[in-house]
């Protein structure tokens, strides 16, 4: 078994940006919590055109981000642990820790967000988030085509998990595709309506979970090294 300070080694800068930002997080809720009267309810989603439609009680509307970056950062070490393809995910560690950055960072920027509107700071949710989103497609969509095969992250069929061949081409697509997405989400999400940015997010995302899924069949069929079972 790989020592335990090896295999924290290559998750540090995943690790470290996850506790850093987690404090940052918690002492910036803390002092919100503050400033805030006790029975002041939270927006904590919005609709396509930017209006709150959920709330949440003052606790849970603040230090809601903050304890799903701490979860994040109990899963960046469990899963290269339980993950079964092992060496795969070691080899895929560069694009495992950028990614998982590239989402951290995006729960920080939506803890900003929900706390500066409780403290009366209006921001167009509407424009932000899908651009968030679209950038986030686009980081992973830039790394996508370095992760090996494995069960916990990346495009997972039943054909890809079965053959390199087919995990390797899609991957590569699907990775054009995340950039593309993430591309015309961000645009959409600074020149039009939150309406038109759903409709492009959503057929972005399905349009390349469907295609993504209909190649990784398409090459594996012509894979002669596929295997039945999917283990390596």
């Amino acid at each position: 078994m790989e020592p335990v300070k090896k295999q924290f080694d290559k998750l540090k800068p995943a690790l470290v940006t996850a506790i850093v930002i987690f404090f940052i997080m918690a002492l910036f809720a803390g002092w919100a919590v503050q400033q805030i009267p006790a029975d002041t309810r939270l927006p904590v989603h919005w609709n396509v055109n930017g209006q709150p439609d959920r709330y949440a009680g003052k606790f849970l509307g603040i230090f809601m981000m903050p304890i799903v970056v701490f979860f994040i950062s109990i899963l960046l070490v469990l899963v290269p642990n339980i993950e079964p393809r092992k060496k795969h995910i070691k080899m895929s560690m560069k694009a495992y820790n950028l990614m998982l950055i590239s989402i951290v960072l995006v729960f920080a920027s939506l803890h900003v967000i929900v706390v500066m509107n409780a403290l009366g700071k209006a921001f167009s949710i509407d424009k932000i988030v899908p651009a968030l989103i679209g950038a986030l497609f686009i980081v992973i969509g830039n790394y996508m085509g370095k992760v090996r095969s494995n069960f916990m992250l990346g495009i997972k069929t039943p054909w890809t998990l079965s053959s390199e061949l087919s995990w390797n081409k899609t991957h590569r697509l699907g990775g054009r595709l995340f950039i593309l997405s993430g591309f015309l989400i961000v645009l959409s999400s600074l020149l039009s309506t939150g309406k038109i940015t759903m409709i492009v997010l959503l057929c972005t995302v399905f349009g390349t979970v469907i295609i993504a899924f209909a190649y990784s069949y398409i090459i594996w069929r012509k894979d002669p090294g596929k295997q039945s079972n999917g283990v390596n």
